[in-house]
């Protein structure tokens, strides 16, 4: 990495990490994505369980993200990674990108070495680090006690029984080395944005990622959901969503944490109600506990009815923060 660029490691995966990387890399920084590995639905999850692959839908989203703007061969590459078959065909809602970087990972004798190929091709500028190269299935430990086995199934679990009390790997892996070098070396560590249990938290169950984020003197930021989720976060405020995130890098306070503040439409509202999710309220007078600094604005893009991080403005809270300043941005970017 270059020395005389800011460092920005963001962790998480999907479609969170893409908003945040869509409007980082407007700025003149060497960024990196360490991205959860342990996704199990979808075309990933049918790649993973019928040929072996790693899962690769998370990678896919953050090389697209980081692709460069305005060159028509990299927009038609992109659009055909982004491509997904029909969930009825034969070739059961695979999308092309998934499809690519597996036979790349074959071809590179290994996903690491795909990614880097499909990196060199798409003109990265900046790096997508998977959080380890080994096995592993998410679970989830209940209130009651019962566990649930892959992220797939806490991820559409919905009213299926109470709460999550922890989430955990059913086996112990090895952080990959390249993210570990990027999370020494960064200027900044920003946590999200994205489902907490499934997207955040899964890269810290990585114990020495967990470790090297609570041993850094660079700031770490946590960028707060916009609405709750039935199954993972129903009912919980902005306190809980930093609590958990601090509780799962050792009890290390978030030096920043970004919380949105701007209200949505009845429209908007009415829509997520029907699947049980309200905006994510800052409960103040707790919340400090596990923040030394609550950046509050407008981060939302609205999407029709969809709500998503609006990139740009992600990003100029993430450069103030690290005390660098804002950037003029073309266009407002989504997830």
């Amino acid at each position: 990495m270059g020395k005389d660029r800011k460092s920005i490691v963001v962790i998480g995966g999907g479609s969170g990490s893409s908003a945040a990387l869509r409007g980082l890399k407007s700025h003149d920084l060497d960024l990196t994505a360490v991205v959860t590995m342990f996704d199990s639905g979808g075309s990933t999850g049918i790649l993973r369980e019928e040929f072996g692959y790693p899962p690769l839908g998370d990678l896919r989203q953050c090389l697209i993200a980081l692709s460069p703007e305005g060159d028509e061969q990299i927009a038609a590459l992109n659009s055909a990674l982004d491509f997904r078959f029909d969930f009825g065909s034969s070739l059961q809602g695979h999308s092309v990108g998934n499809l690519v970087i597996a036979a790349l990972t074959t071809a590179y004798n290994g996903v690491q070495g795909a990614i880097d190929e499909l990196s060199r091709m798409m003109k990265l500028d900046g790096q997508v680090v998977p959080v380890t190269l080994d096995e592993a299935h998410l679970c989830a430990r209940l209130i009651n006690g019962q566990v649930i086995r892959t992220e797939s199934a806490i991820d559409l679990r919905g009213k299926n029984g109470p709460g999550i009390s922890e989430v955990f790997l059913d086996s112990e892996v090895k952080a990959n080395p390249r993210a570990l070098d990027a999370i020494k070396n960064a200027d900044a560590i920003l946590l999200g944005p994205g489902d907490l249990y499934t997207s955040v938290i899964p890269n810290l169950l990585v114990k020495d990622v967990s470790d090297a984020i609570r041993d850094t003197i660079s700031p770490v930021i946590y960028a707060c959901n916009l609405m709750t989720k039935l199954g993972e976060t129903a009912g919980y405020g902005v306190s809980a969503f930093a609590s958990e995130v601090v509780r799962y890098i050792g009890g290390r306070k978030l030096d920043y944490l970004l919380v949105n503040t701007a209200k949505f439409s009845d429209r908007v509202l009415s829509e997520y109600a029907a699947e049980d999710a309200a905006p994510v309220e800052l409960d103040n007078g707790i919340v400090e506990q596990f923040a030394h600094e609550i950046v509050m604005g407008d981060f939302v893009f609205v999407d029709g009815l969809t709500l998503r991080h609006h990139s740009s403005r992600l990003a100029d809270a993430v450069m103030t923060a690290i005390g660098q300043p804002k950037q003029p941005q073309p266009s407002p970017g989504l997830d």
